[in-house]
Parts: C-alpha cells; sequence; structure tokens
C-alpha cells in the first residue's frame, strides 16, 4: 500500500488510537464481519472507492447498510474510513483489516501489564504459524476453499488449545478469510501488527557514556512516568552523540543531545 492509501491508513489509524483504551473483541468481530461484506461485494467496493464521489455520499452508503446491524462505534469507524480516498478496491480492504486486528491486539495489550499482554497474544501466534508450518497436511486442510467453514474453525483453534480469545478471534479470521494469501501468512501479518504495538512500551535509549546502577534507575523511573506505563529500555551507549541523551519510544524520538541542540542553533541562525 503506497501513495494516497498509505496517507488514508496512517490517518484512521490515529484516529483509531483514542478508541483503543476501552476496546472490546465485540468491535473488532463487527470490523471483521464488515470486511467480509466487502469482500464478497466488487461493485460496493468500487463504489467506496470511486475518486468522483464525495466522501460523504460513500459514508451515507455504508450507513445504509451497516446501520443498525453493529454498533454505533463501528459504523463509525467504517463510515470515517471510506469517506477517505484509496487507491485501489484493494486498499480499502487492507486498511478495514489492518484496522480489525489492531482493536483485537489492543484488547490484549489492555490486560494486566500491556507489554505481558502482546508478548502473550505473539506467542499464541507464533504457536500456530509454527504447528502449521510443520504439516502439509494441515496446510492443505486449512486452505481447501471447499471445505466446511466450521470444520476448518475448529481444526485451527485445535492446534492452539491454549491460546487467549484475541488469539482466536485472529486466527479464525485468517483461516476463514485469508483474502488471497494462506491462513498462516495473514496471522504472520499480525504478528507484525503486534510487534509494532510492542514498540509503545520499549524505550531504545543511547546514551554518551554508561550509566551507574543508580543513573539507570532514575531514568527508568523518569520515562515510566513520562509516558505513564512500565517501559522496557534498551541501552545503548553512542560516544557520537557527543552529549545528553536520545529516547524513542514507538514513533517518538525525544533528543537532548548535544548534536541535536547544535543543529537546532544552526537552524535558527540560517533563517
Amino acid at each position: 500500500m503506497a501513495g494516497v492509501s498509505s496517507q488514508s491508513l496512517a490517518a484512521a489509524k490515529k484516529d483509531l488510537e483514542p478508541r483503543l483504551s476501552g476496546a472490546t473483541l465485540m468491535l473488532a468481530e463487527e470490523l471483521f464481519g464488515v470486511l467480509d461484506m466487502l469482500d464478497s461485494n466488487a461493485g460496493l467496493r468500487r463504489a467506496l472507492t470511486d475518486p468522483s464521489r464525495q466522501g460523504k455520499d460513500k459514508s451515507a452508503l455504508v450507513q445504509q447498510l451497516i446501520g443498525g446491524k453493529v454498533s454505533e462505534e463501528a459504523a463509525l469507524i467504517v463510515k470515517d474510513l471510506v469517506a477517505t480516498r484509496w487507491a485501489s478496491a484493494r486498499d480499502i480492504g487492507d486498511a478495514l483489516e489492518t484496522l480489525a486486528a489492531t482493536v483485537a491486539i489492543a484488547v490484549a495489550e489492555n490486560k494486566g501489564t500491556g507489554s505481558e499482554g502482546l508478548e502473550g497474544l505473539e506467542n499464541d501466534l507464533f504457536a500456530f504459524i509454527s504447528v502449521v508450518a510443520s504439516s502439509h497436511d494441515l496446510q492443505r486442510a486449512l486452505s481447501e476453499t471447499q471445505a466446511d467453514a466450521t470444520a476448518k474453525s475448529a481444526l485451527a483453534l485445535k492446534l492452539v488449545p491454549h491460546a487467549g480469545d484475541e488469539a482466536r478471534l485472529l486466527i479464525r479470521q485468517a483461516v476463514l478469510s485469508p483474502r488471497g494469501i494462506r491462513s498462516s501468512a495473514l496471522v504472520g501479518r499480525f504478528v507484525e501488527l503486534v510487534a509494532e504495538r510492542q514498540e509503545r512500551w520499549i524505550a531504545n535509549v543511547s546514551v554518551t557514556r554508561p550509566l551507574s546502577e543508580d543513573q539507570y534507575s532514575r531514568l527508568q523511573a523518569g520515562l515510566n512516568r513520562l509516558y505513564d506505563r512500565d517501559l522496557k529500555v534498551n541501552l545503548t551507549v553512542d560516544p557520537s552523540l557527543v552529549g545528553g541523551v536520545r529516547v524513542k519510544v514507538g514513533d517518538e524520538v525525544v533528543d537532548a543531545t548535544a548534536f541535536a541542540r547544535l543543529s537546532e542553533l544552526r537552524r535558527k541562525l540560517a533563517v
């Protein structure tokens, strides 16, 4: 996904973020259900990605189709999604799949300490991928398009009997609606989304010289307060920083190095 579709997906993920603290698996299931509807109707996908149609008209069409059938929150997420521009009909489905999976992943994240919930989900998904990869018979059974959906779902979940509800939902979705790829490959994509989410719980810190135990403890405590979560700190010594500290948590970079301050000064002098 690139260009305008990539921009639209980035905006949709940003809009979704405030909703994730109270996310439920029901919301994820509803979004996956709307995705299945889009995937089964090529005409609808074309209508929702037609650049000549106004965003409000696309939203109104979605409201007619799913209004009252899903929660207001799910309907609003989908209406906002279709109101933006997409380069292809396939892209809007991929985007909705990403949003639905992100909701399920956030549910796992919200359990206890978020990093532990995400690690558990990742382990469950990896377990499924590993078991399927070890058996050609399983691969054939799960890719059989004429097989009964209930039987395929039951088989898939039997492979990971101790998986949590979030993993079971994602695995079931991948098996029943692989959308043109192997189910294990789609689960692999979900793992990538989990890893992306985990970055929010990891602080990659670069310093100019090794820290004492006390300095490390104060750094850890300060970052936990700043981000209001228990972060895992990965510490790297980089003498080229000249002085200060550089912190990266997810997409956010806090750069307090001497080099950064010098560069900012140079930019101001150049104005």
